[in-house]
């Protein structure tokens, strides 16, 4: 029986997922410059692929295009970290309901817990955080839910590591999510839901505490 080949990554995808993880770990700092002939030489390829991933890494926000500066790693800041929360609260806790309501399985949940417990780094911790919250909103039964929340993944990440940067709070983000995962398993969806929104609320205040300030104040 002839084994199929794996099929071997194209350059900009390549040099698209590297650059990626260089954001995600701090090795590209947040408004650090990226310069497509430097990127190219570092990764032995041509610009064009370099030019197709930051295009696609603009369209995903982690890096910004300016007709002035160049390209950019994408500051993170309590603005930035509050609207991509926003989102996140609007969204994660009702898809992650409509999960535990139709008993879709949380298998992909779990495996993302364990990958998390034994990483090695923060680029593998960051990918198995990731994971572990897609693996919730992902079975809620409406795709286009899903999809949007997809869309805002790499810039939560881009906050989470700058924030791990400053205060690595991962043991107690792990054990919430424990917390999630074991709510979500006893079919209990409303309080899967609320533990949920209660983590990600409380990661973005700890971390951006002018973020819930400025909130506070455009509502007083």
């Amino acid at each position: 029986m002839t084994s199929v080949p794996t099929p071997i990554p194209s350059r900009t995808q390549y040099v698209l997922e590297e650059i990626k993880r260089r954001i995600l770990t701090g090795q590209l700092r947040p408004g650090q410059a990226l310069v497509e002939t430097d990127l190219a030489a570092q990764f032995g390829v041509s610009k064009t692929p370099v030019r197709e991933a930051l295009k696609t890494l603009a369209g995903t926000g982690l890096v910004v295009m300016s007709q002035y500066k160049g390209v950019t790693v994408r500051m993170v800041d309590a603005d930035m970290a509050r609207e991509v929360y926003d989102v996140r609260l609007l969204l994660e806790p009702e898809a992650l309901r409509r999960t535990v309501q139709r008993r879709a399985s949380l298998d992909a949940a779990r495996d993302a817990l364990r990958s998390a417990d034994t990483a090695a780094d923060t680029a593998q911790r960051s990918l198995a955080n990731r994971e572990f919250h897609r693996a919730l909103y992902v079975p809620c039964g409406n795709p286009l839910l899903g999809k949007m929340l997809d869309e805002v993944r790499d810039q939560a990440a881009l906050v989470s590591a700058v924030a791990w940067a400053a205060d690595p709070s991962w043991e107690r983000e792990a054990a919430e999510h424990r917390e999630i995962l074991e709510l979500a398993l006893a079919g209990d969806a409303q309080g899967a839901s609320r533990a949920l929104r209660d983590h990600i609320a409380s990661f973005v205040e700890r971390a951006f505490p002018e973020a819930r300030e400025e909130e506070g104040e455009q509502h007083s």
